[in-house]
């Protein structure tokens, strides 16, 4: 391994950035989704004509993820040329 591409780190970090990101989109959703939606039904409160449970894990949830992939994205991603190096000669 002593030849080993440095793409690879910068592809490796990145997946990790990734998987994080559906972590917390996941916990997200689901804390909303059985935080709030385990009352009865008869107990929900509405925002938009949607329940507040629904509301916040699926709309809000979206948004807070959107804002945040794109905030990781251009901080955090780097270009990387998929161009073969030993052919550059």
């Amino acid at each position: 391994m002593p030849d080993e591409d440095p793409r690879y780190k910068v592809a490796n970090r990145e997946a990790l950035i990734g998987v994080g990101l559906a972590i917390f989109n996941f916990i997200w959703w689901f804390v909303f989704a059985y935080g709030l939606g385990s009352q009865d039904p008869s107990d929900y409160t509405y925002i938009f004509g949607l329940p507040a449970w629904f509301f916040y894990s699926c709309v809000v949830g979206f948004i807070v993820m959107a804002v945040l992939v794109t905030v990781v994205v251009k901080k955090w991603f780097v270009e990387v040329s998929l161009d073969d190096e030993e052919n550059e000669l």
